[in-house]
């Protein structure tokens, strides 16, 4: 089957979307016929492209790219599964097996990582978001179903993978082979910084990391800690329920977000303040890495001006997702709610925009392809041996958040400083 005619329809399943979401946005009490009605144009689209192309479609490898275009555009975490895929990914779905380390979305038709578990084999060989695959084992993720892409990096530990990836200002593919292992989630890691600043590091909010969090806090507060700082960074595992939990350490009133869809009723989450255990000044860090869990955290604190965001732009992945079975024993797996932030943004789909932007250094971007451990960002061999995150963030827990331009030109009108204007010069005397 020909690309050109996949884009086609894809595009054609794109724009029904659009329409449909359009739909939904003039008003919900849009009726049944009007959905209808616009399915049968994208029927109608199908039935002429098979009957006039130039040459026969594969009509269900057509469908299949169709299906899975259409789940992307409104939700990059879905995955359309066949009737024995579906049942694959039941059998595996809970399962600990060895793997690479990836956390995982679709964009652009292919699979991209979102992060890569720092320690991972993934992360060993500087696969990082933002990442495109384009191959699994010689097979193109094109239109591949996410939960299936998961489910082929898992295997026996030893056992390989290859994958072509398109990496960070790399425009070549590169042919990467992964060996699959047993993955351990980062621990919580902790220490005391000069001037009484403690520094919590959470590379991943699996299940007891925020426990892990709150002794590591209190350690630090006996030592004498008076600030802290939160590293949210590469920080892609955890529910996002733990990131409501990790946000309640440190807030003792006030909304830390809520969680509503379609078909799920709003459900609000409220700072317990008998679960805050520190209440001194902090700043959080974040980069591209930071999802989910950790983005819930992040916007709270930042909404309820608990604390200071420093660092980048997070990845926006925070929805409870289901599979949703069909008559055939296919399933969708689908976001059936999302997670918003205390200002009604939802997460998944805006990210959390620090209040301190900081770009990391970009050491994978300058590394030598020959040394995989050069290129990973997590690696202690960075070319610069300096954190540029981290350094802006003592910057504003020591000195307070700098002042944006408008604001100190405001400042300065206030304290008498002399306006630019017209010079009053006087006229000479005849």
């Amino acid at each position: 089957m020909k690309s050109r005619f996949k884009y086609v329809v894809i595009s054609s399943s794109t724009a029904l979307v659009a329409m449909l979401l359009l739909g939904g946005m003039m008003g919900r009490s849009a009726s049944p016929e009007d959905t209808y009605r616009r399915l049968q144009v994208f029927t109608e689209v199908l039935a002429k492209i098979k009957g006039d192309y130039v040459e026969e479609p594969n009509m269900a490898t057509v469908t299949l790219g169709a299906l899975n275009g259409l789940l992307e555009s409104i939700d990059p975490y879905a995955s359309y599964l066949s009737a024995d895929q579906y049942k694959s990914y039941l059998k595996n779905k809970d399962l600990n097996r060895p793997t690479v380390g990836l956390i995982l979305a679709k964009r652009f038709n292919y699979i991209s990582i979102v992060g890569a578990i720092p320690g991972s084999p993934a992360a060993k060989a500087g696969l990082a978001t933002g990442d495109m695959i384009e191959t699994i084992n010689g097979v193109s993720t094109r239109d591949m179903p996410l939960a299936y892409a998961d489910i082929m990096f898992q295997g026996d530990a030893g056992s390989t993978v290859e994958i072509s990836a398109l990496r960070f200002r790399k425009p070549e593919p590169q042919k990467i082979k992964l060996t699959r292992a047993m993955v351990v989630l980062p621990a919580v890691t902790s220490k005391m910084m000069e001037g009484g600043i403690g520094y919590v590091q959470a590379q991943s909010l699996d299940s007891g990391k925020v426990k892990d969090v709150a002794t590591a806090v209190a350690s630090l507060e006996k030592q004498g800690a008076q600030k802290l700082i939160l590293d949210l960074r590469m920080c892609t595992v955890g529910a996002p329920e733990e990131g409501i939990a990790l946000a309640n350490l440190f807030m003792e009133k006030g909304q830390i977000g809520y969680l509503q869809g379609q078909k799920v009723s709003k459900k609000e989450f409220t700072a317990d303040p008998a679960k805050t255990i520190f209440r001194k000044p902090m700043v959080v860090l974040t980069n591209r890495g930071t999802a989910s869990a950790a983005e819930v955290a992040a916007a709270a604190l930042l909404e309820s001006k608990r604390a200071e965001v420093v660092g980048e732009r997070t990845y926006g992945d925070a929805s409870l997702r289901k599979p949703i079975t069909m008559d055939d024993g296919a399933a969708v797996i689908l976001s059936v709610a999302k997670y918003y932030a205390p200002n009604g943004k939802a997460i998944q789909d805006t990210g959390v925009t620090p209040s301190v932007a900081q770009a990391e250094q970009d050491a994978a971007g300058d590394a030598e392809e020959e040394d995989p451990a050069a290129a990973d960002p997590q690696s202690d061999k960075k070319k610069s041996g300096e954190d540029a995150v981290l350094k802006k963030g003592l910057e504003v827990l020591i000195k307070g958040k700098p002042e944006s331009k408008q604001a100190a030109d405001s400042k300065k009108k206030e304290d008498g400083a002399p306006a630019l204007g017209p010079l009053n010069i006087p006229k000479p005397q005849r």
